[in-house]
């Protein structure tokens, strides 16, 4: 068991955003196979298509998308949230997106009847023009949209951020100072895939966000640099496929991890880890999951 801004996961795997959460079913698919908690889909003010295909390629080591932010909006979510929080079992976090402060908070104040039990907020998706890391890479904009739903919220805020920035601490602290509960780091890192046949990208939007192992490297360092900025809680997200990569995140300093790409493996990549954390903490006689928690910046 483990406590993250006073939500209780029964182990510190949880479901990435955009991966298997537009339903309410499927979330409750991950939470029976394992899963400390679950996080939705980005849900936004307005309902969105996305972008055209190819829209998710696999490049073997890692997969580079350009999905959109596809969402039915959070009127038409709030069902599925409450389909979620009545038959997940665990924890349910809502990630939401919008342009603006006001946008932010429509949708956070729209989706709490559906009782989740904290909010994302996705100022970090990289293909989406107008939101994620077009907002999020302002210190000054992430700062306002965080205290502004904090405000509008009784539940706790995360704030999901974005790597394509020069300095992810600035980011980090910015939204710490808005009144941020915890940051999520990271999203995906901006790139992209050319048909070398035709010369084409290959991307319906040219280019996309790279998830999966290739970043891992990434996500630690930004992990391991938040955690000696910020006095919240950061939850690790970036190739994690086993319980030596969630090890190892949490070495760095993160509370948490979030499991996405790794998904399309098995969904039992959730237990896998979890049950692997657990050996690996009893077997070094750790007296608690806490104690590996940032031990990284120990060994100095």
């Amino acid at each position: 068991m483990i406590n993250i801004t006073g939500i209780e996961l029964k182990n510190p795997t949880i479901l990435a955003a955009g991966i298997m959460g537009t339903t309410g079913a499927s979330l409750v698919r991950v939470a029976k196979e394992g899963a400390g908690a679950v996080v939705t889909k980005s849900i936004g003010p307005e309902p969105k298509e996305g972008h055209k295909n190819p829209s998710m390629i696999d490049l073997g080591y890692g997969f580079l998308n350009a999905m959109g932010l596809p969402n039915p909006s959070y009127p038409d979510f709030k069902a599925e949230l409450a389909i979620a929080k009545k038959d997940a079992g665990i924890p349910v976090i809502a990630s939401i997106f919008g342009g603006t402060e006001e946008e932010f908070v429509n949708v956070a104040r729209g989706l709490i009847d559906s009782k989740p039990d904290a909010f994302e907020l996705n100022v970090s998706c990289p293909h989406a023009l107008g939101y994620g890391a077009s907002v999020g890479s302002n210190p000054d904009a992430v700062e306002s949209i965080t205290k502004a739903v904090c405000d509008a919220v009784d539940v706790p805020v995360w704030v999901k951020l974005t790597p394509n920035v020069t300095d992810i601490v600035t980011i980090g602290e910015a939204a710490q100072r808005g009144g941020a509960d915890a940051v999520v780091a990271i999203n995906t890192v901006k790139g992209m895939a050319i048909d070398i046949n035709s010369g084409y990208p290959v991307l319906g939007n040219r280019f996309g966000g790279l998830s999966g192992r290739a970043v891992k490297p990434v996500a630690l360092k930004c992990v391991y640099d938040l955690y000696t900025a910020l006095d919240i809680p950061i939850i690790g997200v970036g190739g994690i496929y086993t319980w030596e990569d969630a090890i190892e995140m949490m070495m760095a300093g993160a509370s948490a991890v979030q499991i996405g790409s790794a998904v399309h493996e098995g969904l039992n990549v959730f237990s896998s880890v979890a049950s692997g954390i657990e050996e690996f903490v009893s077997k070094r006689e750790y007296s608690d999951i806490t104690d590996i928690i940032g031990i990284a910046h120990e060994r100095l």
